[in-house]
């Protein structure tokens, strides 16, 4: 990572009131691989299939040695890693799968650290001569080599050799949207975990900017909705590097990017929406961290449009949408208006994680975006999202202490039925109590 990371704009949201994590006797009821399983299932190739694997591995794996899971599992991967040179793009398609698979749900330094310069050879033979989906599913691959072999000499030389291509396919207004949307999530991540020279994160912002920039053929509030998706990932990759941006870049990018996002927010896409009001969320924290007695300029007019935002009620959105965007949009509200930042709690295994910053938000979306269903497990063994959340020393637990720790059924449902009455009154105080008129 970028060495501006420490004592720079990330303090606000890794080192906080009450730290990373804390121990838990609530056991988290883990996750399911079930949408990076059917992912996998829907692409028939001849690489050796990783599900059985995954499977086995999530239900715990008692019938089979852990030893020996992993050397089935590293054997299938090397014919994976194999198929990515295959001259079918349908084995190519169906390997890039299994890898993402198999990357996102475990950990594998030693297998990746053996293998690296093959499989940056590969993708970057997919990326530069692959149609669009084997793009997009390369550049995948990509971002999670870049979380498992973090911001080491390896992840440094992978990011380097391949960042390149990735501003490429990003600038290239003829390639496909995927691709175009995976290469800007890959280069954001990649540039975050493993770019070591500031240089570096200037010239990936830049060119980030540059996609969202009105002056680049088609402006963002005008483009087709099938850009929409572009242009979300664009932000949010954007947004992730602000979080680790030197102070002394913070004030030339608000003066020169808030005014335009908020043309962002009467996008017609919900998503987009979304993500511009949780960037400008991030930008009045980044400025408040500089100067506490910040004033956006055009406050009024920008409060009145995240207002409305806030409590839009038109039928022809839909039910989902309006109530999603209406919540993130409280929150975004309260705090520019100069209220604190809404406090989640993430429960994974024994151990709890405070997302208490709109920095903190912004770079566990990300990662939580690239592991999917893996997320809870890189948290608890990723030594990289340890680091970046503060969360300590990898906790090493034998199966007679989780075996204690783990609530029974009816101690469960005592406690849900405790937080079920709890939130009721919370949500109680702040509902229009009406009274009935006779």
């Amino acid at each position: 990572m970028p060495r501006a990371r420490k004592g720079s704009a990330p303090r606000r949201g890794s080192q906080r009131r009450r730290g990373g994590a804390r121990s838990s006797t609530q056991a988290d009821s883990g996750s399911s691989e079930d949408e990076a399983a059917s992912e996998a299932r829907s692409t028939t190739s001849d690489c050796p299939s990783l599900l059985s694997t995954a499977a086995e591995d999530s239900l715990g794996g008692d019938a089979v040695d852990e030893q020996d899971q992993q050397e089935d599992l590293e054997e299938k991967l090397k014919e994976c890693v194999d198929c990515l040179t295959d001259k079918s793009a349908k084995t190519r398609l169906g390997a890039l799968d299994n890898l993402r698979l198999a990357l996102a749900s475990r950990l594998l330094p030693g297998f990746l650290l053996e293998r690296c310069l093959t499989l940056a050879d590969a993708l970057e033979k997919c990326l530069k001569k692959g149609k669009g989906e084997e793009q997009a599913r390369a550049a995948a691959v990509l971002g999670l080599l870049c979380v498992q072999l973090g911001p080491g000499p390896k992840g440094e030389e992978l990011f380097h050799s391949l960042q390149p291509l990735l501003v490429s396919v990003l600038s290239d207004s003829t390639a496909v949207p995927a691709a175009r949307l995976h290469c800007a999530s890959a280069l954001g991540l990649g540039c975050f975990v493993a770019a070591a020279d500031v240089q570096d994160l200037v010239c990936c912002l830049t060119c980030l900017e540059g996609v969202l920039s009105p002056s680049c053929g088609v402006g963002v509030s005008t483009a087709p909705a099938s850009l929409h998706g572009l242009f979300c990932a664009t932000l949010q990759a954007w947004a992730l590097l602000l979080t680790i941006c030197p102070s002394t870049h913070i004030s030339h990018i608000l003066d020169r990017q808030l005014p335009g996002l908020s043309l962002l927010l009467s996008s017609e896409t919900v998503s987009l929406r979304i993500a511009a009001g949780e960037t400008i969320a991030l930008l009045f924290e980044l400025a408040r961290d500089l100067e506490e007695d910040f004033v956006y300029e055009d406050m009024d007019t920008l409060c009145s449009a995240l207002r409305t935002l806030a409590t839009d009620s038109n039928k022809y959105r839909a039910k989902a949408e309006r109530r999603r965007q209406r919540s993130v949009f409280r929150a975004v509200l309260h705090f520019v208006e100069g209220g604190e930042c809404e406090e989640e709690t993430v429960r994974f295994g024994l151990e709890v994680l405070y997302v208490d910053s709109w920095a903190r938000r912004r770079v566990y979306a990300a990662f939580k975006d690239v592991l999917g269903s893996g997320m809870h497990h890189h948290l608890q063994n990723n030594e990289l999202l340890r680091d970046i959340f503060g969360l300590g020393p990898v906790l090493v637990l034998d199966a007679t202490a989780l075996k204690a720790c783990k609530m029974s059924r009816f101690e469960k449902h005592l406690y849900n039925a405790a937080a079920f009455k709890a939130r009721t009154k919370a949500r109680s105080r702040v509902r229009d109590k009406r009274a009935d008129v006779l």
